[in-house]
Parts: structure tokens; C-alpha cells; sequence
């Protein structure tokens, strides 16, 4: 029997379960926990039982970056609560055994007799001292006592982002390791048929996971079941090849040698849906063929991935690449990483941070940590806000694995320090015009400082390219050139492809020619002044056409990382076919790339070089005129993707484009996002750029069109800057009505990154501006935005207030693709208030309205509400016929994430019918839809097909 303090009443002994659903249990019956937001609680103490929790982490698992004011009452109320149910005879005001403040927060005082988490953790601990004792027999015991104690993840049934803020994923983690180690113990003892069960569950969740099914293979094999294991080697090595574009390691090849095929292998069973992991990146760009020389210098740096015994390195190495510009920096980094890649198969990162780019579009660190994020398959609404937790999150999804990070370009310590990742396992390769002196000092960093090519590695360079036949012969020509070129990789590439564009040129008359150029490259041996281009650059203009040339002159005035064959011709206001022709000629000689097909780049040096030769050949007003062209390019291709992706928005319109550039042809909204996404870094740039050429309105008009693709695929970080310019030209402008959707357009930004705060105040300046302006429009909309940050806050009758204000305005301007829209807000906010009949009203007048319009995503998300307020009216086939009308809808748009959200309301309708195998069927369904997004969603699915499995008897 348990006394609890304070009293002397006795209780029941109270056991604490937290290894699955979250349960607790006195006298071998189930306690009913209160609201979800209880048992998260519950199970956040529970799984850092003996360790104080502080009232901030409380509060950051519970509600994320958006507590409300109350939360410290609310979560008083919830200690409370959990008192009373643990130990019921406990006074108000005395200290309990079980919860108990500490440090500021709470501290819960279990033990591994009333904990399964703690008891788990103690029979591990044993079972790996038995082990190590040489008793894999009592090992296998106690690994096996441990993991019967699992019932599911961790706090299994809570939302998936409360389980996400509280990391319970970690000690998920466990449990695979004690079945690789418990795998490990029974083939030592011989009993491979007692972690048999396990490792096949744990297999099913973890199909990609190398080692764990290099455990399953060897114990299939040893319990004579060599068919099933090379059947399962093969379908591992299939879903290896399909989903990550990799051969099995080493570890799953040895396996496979223990299994001899002496029979047919059996069929391999379909993986579980839901164990489709992300992608892999593998980002490195492609590796020269002919590459050449550097032999010191690749043995340097492949010397630091071994230890003294030969074996690959295990802690964070760091390799930082310098030297001055053209000698060949990123092309070494590139061909050591494609080196030493297959030693790192979680993955590689790569960035072009830009750090010496003549149009100073410099990329922050920030910009790059969150396209690794995004690689590393992290949706772009659970970044976080600010450049340090964002590190923070890069830092913990490497943590333990095997990455090769390429910092190409980077201008200094600060921009690269956040890239680094922070565990041991990978390597990182940092290239730099700057010694980086603060890497190496603070991080160990290792530097290697690049040096022009000497005599023999030139010659060799122009072999490679031209073939030893065209140098036999012309020693003394070679040695001119190499010395011309001063041993700068990036000029001879030049030289040789001069060279290969004219076989039968004898070398010793190009090496005339470029004598003649005046001078050579010595300036670069000497200085990295990339203002000073020299011989070989302008030697190898010369030989392109005068349209050619003065193309490369005017693509200085881009300002993004890279151009497509539109944004060449509208600088050069010629026609694309021209522009593809001119460009393609570039390429020839190498003054250009084409690093994928359609899209340019060149050298920093070249940029430079285009630079200085555009400044003396073209006078000013030619010069803003390709800049006025080619920003209108953007902008108006823009505008026609916005009209696309969001055809009723509240849209204005850029007027009529310069002459000669039309807007580049979008068929559909998929050919918008397709083309919004290969521009995505040259847009940013170009709004900032032309803020900052006192292009105020155009940067303006650029931002607003740029909304429907920052809100669709959640680039809110990007969103919320590039509306921070917006504004500030606004307020240049001194236009009210642009400085009230600036407002209003920043505010949405960072509502979606949680800072309400800010939101809500320039919102309020915003209808306040829209007012003086009479714009009843723009005031709708505000009203629109201010009853979404309502509802975010909790407040759900004034975001239904806000709505209705914005229906009663949208009805007076006459606003009739807006109204229709609105009136279905209105419904859903009536149908969350349990006001289902008002809801059902205003949602079939939105649905007459959105059908004359032809807006069919409008239609289903109507249909949906409609579904939703009849289900809670308890009429259910209604509900179902409004669901699958909002499917059949989604699916023929291609909306997968709101295709799987109805499926599960659909199952929740079936399960009220009573329809248990149909429910089952729609959440299946909807789990396998979710488990290709990737959305967190998944664990919610799955808990409830598992509670269902529970209620059924089936588990």
C-alpha cells in the first residue's frame, strides 16, 4: 500500500505508463486523465521523471511559439488536476509525493517500480552489463523483459506536434537500439528465435534503417528461414535503390552472405505505408570529368577522414579551402566530396553562399540554413523563427548521422558558423577567397591555401581538354600559354575551349593571339583584385560575336545567382530563339554555364569582368533601360502567376510593360509554380535590388504578386522580408495605399510565424489607412486577416465578428468572387461556435456563388464545412455525401494534403455510423497520402487506427 503524505490515508500502489498511450493505473484499473492538454503534460513530467521541468519548456510543448497570456494559470490548473487524480486525499496545499515544484517548474519523483520508461531503461542497463559480463543468454532475458514493456511511441495518441516539441522521438530511439543490441546478444547465445517478434516490428517502422535489417537478415538465416531473408536483403536493396538512389551498404552485403540461396526466395511483403522516409540529398553539383592535377592537395585533404589506424575519422572535420578567385577552389571541393561521398549515405548538403559576388547578393546565413532545412525535408512552416533556432533544428536533424556539408564561396567565419553541423560523423568542406582564420582558431578547422598551377599541371589541365595528339609538338606554345595564363584554371578552361573550338588552329597561333591580347594574368598571382580581369577574358570575348559580346556586357546587370534564356533577351531586348543562340555561344568558350538546362551562370571573376567592359561600353540610360526591361519581365510573369494561383485575390495590376517584353506564356497554376520556383532566388533579389535602384513601386508590386507562392509553400521567413522592403519603399513612396497592404501583407508574414504581436498592430494601422482611403476592399480583407489572427489567439467569436464585418463590405463593393469566399469563413466559424444551422446557411450560399464562379477549391473547402456541421448535427450520410463531393473535388485539383484531411473526417463520420471496417479503410488511406507528404499528421492517423485496433480486440 502507498501513503500519501500529508494525510495518512492509504492508497492503492499507482503505476505510471508512458511507453505508448499515456496511462495511469491504481489497483489494476485504468484513471480517466482529463483533456489532451493534461495528458501531455502528464507525459512530458513522466518521460523526464527526476529532473525538474522548467514553466518556459511547459509551456513551449503545450503551446509552441504561441502561448496565450494565460498559459502559466492554465498550466497551474492542469498540476492541479494531476494532484488530484494521483493522490485524491492530498490537501491543497501540501507536498505530494508524485508532483512537486523545482527549479522554477515541476519535477515528477517516479521510480522504475511505478515508471515502464525507467523500468525499461533499468532492465537495458542490466541486460547490457550481462552482456558485457560474457552472459548474452541472461542478456537476451532482460532486453526482452525491457521491450514487452512498449505498447507503441512514446505518449502515442497526442497531437504529433506536442510530441514533436517535446522530442519524445528521442526515446523513441531507444527502443530501436535495445532490439539491435537485443538481435546481437540472442545470435551470440543462440536463440535468434526470441528477438525474432521484435525485430520484424521494429523493421516494418524502420525499412530504410541498414542495420537493423542486417540483424533481421542474420537471424532469419539462423533460424533457417534463408528464403524470407534473402527475400527481405532484396526488397531492402529495391527500396534502397527506388527511394534513395543507393546500393546496400556493407554491413546489409555481409549479411546477405550468411543467407546462400539454396531455395527460391519467398515474395517480399509491401512495406507499411507509413515507413517511406524523406528523400536523401544528395546536392553536390556534378563532378568534372576532367579533372586533373592537385595530387597534393586531394591527399591532404583526404588524409583527415582517417585516423592513425586507417579508419574514417569520428569527429567533425572541417577543411577550408582558400585561395584567390579563378584558381580552382570550388572544382577541388567538388571532386573530393564526390570522392569521399559514398562515406557519408545520410546524405549531401551543398550552398553557393555568394560571399564575393559582384552584385552583391549575398546570401545570409540564415537564407542557407533554411534551404538545408528544407532539403533535410523540413516543411517550411515548422522553421522557426531567428537564424539561431533555426541552426539549432539543422544541428539536431545531423546529430548522429553521416553528412558532407560543401560551403562553397563563403565571404567570412560569421556566414559559415551557423552550417556547421555540431556532432561527430561529418565532414565539412568550406571553400573561401578569405583565410577564415576564425575557423580554424575556433573550430579546428583545417586550411589548405590553393596555388596556381605550375608548369606540369597546366600542361596536364590542357591534355585533359584538348588531348596529348594536339599538344605533341608544341612544347614551347604550351609553355606560353601556361605561363599567359599565369597556372588560373578558370583561364585556360577558357584558352582550351577556344582551342577545342578550332581544331585545326596550330597551338602556337592561339598562344600569338593571346600575346597580342596585352599581357597576361600575372595581376592574379599576385593580388585577388577581381576588378583586373585581364588578357584571356577579353581574348576570349573577341572571339564570340558582337551580339554575344554585348549580351555577356549587359547579364551584369542581373542581380540574381543565376538567368534563364527570358531574362537574357529582355535585357538585351532581342528575341528568346536570339537570346538562346548568343547564350549558347558564351557557353562555348566558357564565359558562361549552363548548370541546368535553360539556366545560366558565370564565374565571379567573368561577372566582374562584364561589369567593368559594361560601365565603358554602354552610357547610362542604356543601362537602366535593360534594367527597366528586365525587371518588367519579372514582374509582369509574376503578376500572370499570381492571377493563376490565386484568380480572385485582392491583385493590382503592374499596367502595361515596356515595349518589346511581354510576360513569359503560363499555361495553368502548375506551370506558375514550376516557373516561381526555378525564379524563387532571382525574385527575392530582385525586389531588394530594385528597392535599392529606387524602383520603389515595382518592388512593391513585385512583393504583393509574390503572396499566393510565399503562402502556398510556406516560405514565410522569405515572405516577411521581402515585404519588410515592400514596405520601406511604401513609405518612400509617401502612398498611403501602399503602405497599407505593405502592413497588411507583413502582418500575414508574421501571423504565420507566430509573431502576433506585431501583426495584430500593423493590421490595425492598415484598416485604419484603408479607412482615410475609403477602400472598402482593402478593408475587407484586413477584417479577413484580423479574424485568422482571432482564431490563432483562440478567439472564436471575434474571428467570426471580423468576418462578418468583411462579408457586409464585400457585398456593398459589389465583390462577388470575395463574398462567396467569405461567406464560407463565416460558416466554419458558426460551425466551430456549435452554431451548425447558421453554418449550413451561409455555406450554401457560398457554394451557389463559388459554382457560378467555376472556383471549384472554393467548392470544397465549402463542401467540407457543410460535411462538418452536419456531422455534429448528427445527420451523418449527410455529412458523408458532403465529404466525398469536397474529395472527388481535391482530387481532381491535386490537392493531396486536403484529399487526405477529408478522408479523415470521412473515417470519423463511418466510426459515428458505426461503420468500423469502412473508417478503417478511409484512415488507411489517408495515413498512406500523408506518409508521401510527409506531413506530421501521420502519427495523429496512426493513433487512431491503432485505438480502433485497441477498441476491436485486435491489437
Amino acid at each position: 500500500m502507498e501513503r500519501s503524505e500529508g494525510d495518512g490515508v492509504e492508497l492503492e500502489p499507482v503505476r505510471f505508463a508512458v511507453l505508448g498511450p499515456v496511462t495511469v493505473r491504481r489497483a489494476g484499473a485504468d484513471l480517466t486523465l482529463g483533456s489532451p492538454q493534461e495528458r501531455a503534460l502528464l507525459a512530458l513530467l513522466l518521460v523526464r521523471a527526476g529532473q525538474p521541468v522548467a514553466l518556459s519548456e511547459i509551456v513551449g510543448v503545450l503551446w509552441g511559439p504561441r502561448p496565450p497570456q494565460s498559459a502559466a494559470n492554465v498550466i497551474r490548473r492542469h498540476v492541479g488536476a494531476l494532484r488530484r487524480l494521483v493522490e485524491p486525499g492530498l490537501p491543497t496545499r501540501a507536498v505530494g509525493r508524485w508532483l512537486t515544484r523545482d527549479a522554477g517548474g515541476y519535477r515528477w519523483a517516479a521510480d522504475d517500480e511505478s515508471l515502464d520508461l525507467l523500468r525499461f531503461r533499468r532492465l537495458c542497463d542490466e541486460a547490457r552489463q550481462a552482456a558485457a559480463d560474457d552472459s548474452p543468454a541472461r542478456a537476451v532475458e532482460l532486453f526482452t523483459e525491457a521491450l514487452s514493456l512498449w505498447r507503441g511511441p512514446v505518449a502515442s495518441g497526442l497531437p504529433p506536434e506536442v510530441r514533436e516539441r517535446a522530442r519524445f522521438g528521442s526515446v523513441d530511439r531507444e527502443r530501436l537500439t535495445a532490439v539491435r543490441e537485443a538481435a546481437d546478444a540472442a545470435l551470440r547465445a543462440g536463440v535468434p528465435e526470441a528477438v525474432l517478434p521484435a525485430l520484424r516490428e521494429a523493421a516494418v517502422g524502420n525499412p530504410l534503417d541498414e542495420p537493423l535489417l542486417a540483424r533481421l537478415i542474420r537471424t532469419l538465416a539462423a533460424t533457417g528461414r534463408r528464403p524470407e531473408a534473402l527475400s527481405t536483403y532484396e526488397a531492402a536493396c529495391s527500396r534502397l535503390a527506388d527511394e534513395l538512389g543507393l546500393d546496400p551498404g556493407p554491413e546489409l552485403r555481409e549479411a546477405r552472405r550468411t543467407a546462400p540461396q539454396d531455395t527460391p526466395p519467398a515474395v517480399a511483403a509491401p512495406s507499411a505505408p507509413w515507413a517511406t522516409p524523406a528523400p536523401v540529398p544528395a546536392q553536390l553539383p556534378h563532378d568534372l570529368r576532367t579533372f586533373t592535377g592537385r595530387r597534393g592537395d586531394l591527399d591532404e585533404i583526404l588524409g583527415l577522414l582517417t585516423n592513425d589506424g586507417g579508419r574514417p575519422a569520428d569527429t567533425v572535420v572541417i577543411s577550408a579551402i582558400g585561395g584567390m578567385a579563378g584558381i580552382g577552389k570550388t572544382t577541388l571541393a567538388v571532386h573530393v566530396a564526390h570522392r569521399v561521398a559514398d562515406r557519408f549515405p545520410d546524405g549531401q548538403l551543398y550552398v553557393n553562399l555568394r560571399g564575393f559576388d559582384p552584385s552583391g547578393a549575398i546570401m545570409s546565413a540564415g537564407e542557407a540554413v533554411r534551404l538545408f532545412l528544407e532539403a533535410l525535408g523540413v516543411p517550411p512552416d515548422r522553421v522557426p523563427h531567428g537564424v539561431d533556432a533555426q541552426a539549432a533544428l539543422y544541428r539536431g536533424l545531423l546529430a548522429g548521422r553521416r553528412f558532407l556539408v560543401l560551403l562553397d564561396n563563403a565571404r567570412d567565419t560569421d556566414q559559415v558558423r551557423p552550417l556547421l553541423p555540431g556532432t561527430p560523423g561529418c565532414l565539412t568542406i568550406v571553400t573561401s577567397r578569405s583565410q577564415l582564420s576564425g575557423l580554424v582558431s575556433a573550430h579546428e578547422a583545417h586550411a589548405l591555401t590553393l596555388r596556381p598551377l605550375d608548369t606540369e599541371e597546366a600542361r596536364a589541365f590542357l591534355a585533359r581538354r584538348l588531348g596529348t595528339e594536339r599538344l605533341a609538338g608544341e612544347s614551347e606554345a604550351v609553355a606560353e600559354i601556361t605561363a599567359l595564363c599565369a597556372g588560373l584554371p578558370l583561364a585556360l578552361a577558357c584558352v582550351a575551349a577556344r582551342a577545342a573550338a578550332h581544331p585545326r588552329f596550330p597551338l602556337a597561333a592561339v598562344a600569338a593571339e593571346l600575346r597580342e591580347a596585352h599581357g597576361s594574368l600575372d595581376a592574379f598571382s599576385r593580388t585577388d583584385a577581381s576588378a583586373n580581369v585581364g588578357a584571356v577574358f577579353s581574348w576570349s570575348l573577341g572571339a564570340v560575336s558582337t551580339g554575344a559580346a554585348r549580351l555577356f556586357r549587359l547579364l551584369a546587370l542581373h542581380p540574381g545567382p543565376d538567368f534563364s534564356v527570358t531574362a537574357a533577351a529582355a535585357l538585351a531586348g532581342i528575341p528568346v530563339g536570339q537570346a538562346r543562340r548568343l547564350l549558347t555561344e558564351l557557353a562555348g568558350v566558357c564565359l558562361v554555364g549552363e548548370h541546368t538546362p535553360g539556366r545560366y551562370a558565370f564565374h565571379d571573376l567573368l561577372r566582374a569582368h562584364a561589369a567593368d567592359l559594361m560601365d565603358t561600353c554602354h552610357p547610362e540610360a542604356e543601362r537602366a533601360a535593360a534594367i527597366d526591361r528586365l525587371y518588367a519581365s519579372y514582374l509582369h510573369t509574376a503578376h500572370a502567376a499570381d492571377r493563376l494561383l490565386a484568380p480572385y485575390a485582392d491583385a493590382v495590376s503592374p499596367g502595361h510593360p515596356p515595349a518589346g517584353v511581354a510576360a513569359q506564356p503560363l499555361a495553368d497554376d502548375r506551370q506558375a509554380l514550376d516557373w516561381l520556383s526555378a525564379e524563387y532566388p532571382v525574385l527575392l533579389a530582385v525586389v531588394g535590388a530594385a528597392a535599392d535602384s529606387g524602383r520603389d513601386r515595382l518592388a512593391c508590386l513585385l512583393a504583393w504578386s509574390l503572396e499566393p507562392f510565399f503562402d502556398r509553400r510556406g516560405h514565410w521567413h522569405d515572405w516577411a522580408a521581402a515585404q519588410r522592403t515592400a514596405l520601406e519603399s511604401a513609405l518612400r513612396l509617401s502612398d498611403p495605399a501602399w503602405e497599407a497592404r505593405g502592413l497588411r501583407a507583413l502582418a500575414r508574414a508574421e501571423g504565420r510565424l507566430g509573431l502576433h504581436d506585431r501583426s495584430r498592430a500593423r493590421l490595425h494601422r492598415a484598416l485604419e489607412l484603408f479607412t482615410v482611403l475609403g477602400d472598402d476592399i482593402g478593408r475587407a480583407h484586413t477584417h479577413r486577416s484580423l479574424g485568422w489572427e482571432c482564431d490563432q489567439q483562440g478567439d472564436l467569436p471575434g474571428a467570426l465578428s471580423h468576418n462578418q464585418q468583411a462579408l457586409e463590405l464585400f457585398r456593398d463593393s459589389g465583390d462577388g468572387a470575395a463574398q462567396a469566399s467569405v461567406l464560407n469563413s463565416v460558416g466554419w466559424y458558426h460551425a466551430l461556435l456549435g452554431q451548425y444551422r447558421q453554418a449550413l446557411a451561409h455555406c450554401f450560399q457560398a457554394l451557389t456563388l463559388l459554382r457560378g464562379l467555376g472556383d471549384r477549391y472554393g467548392q470544397a473547402s465549402t463542401w467540407d464545412s457543410i460535411a462538418y456541421a452536419h456531422h455534429h448535427l448528427g445527420r451523418h450520410s449527410h455529412a458523408l455525401l458532403g465529404y466525398r463531393n469536397a474529395l472527388a473535388l481535391y482530387r481532381e485539383l491535386g490537392v493531396p494534403y486536403m484529399e487526405a484531411c477529408t478522408l479523415v473526417h470521412i473515417g470519423d463520420t463511418h466510426l459515428a455510423l458505426g461503420a468500423s471496417d469502412d473508417a478503417h479503410a478511409a484512415w488507411r488511406h489517408a495515413l498512406t497520402t500523408f506518409t508521401a507528404l510527409g506531413h506530421p499528421d501521420t502519427d495523429q492517423v496512426r493513433a487512431r487506427l491503432r485505438e480502433q485496433k485497441e477498441r476491436c480486440g485486435l491489437a
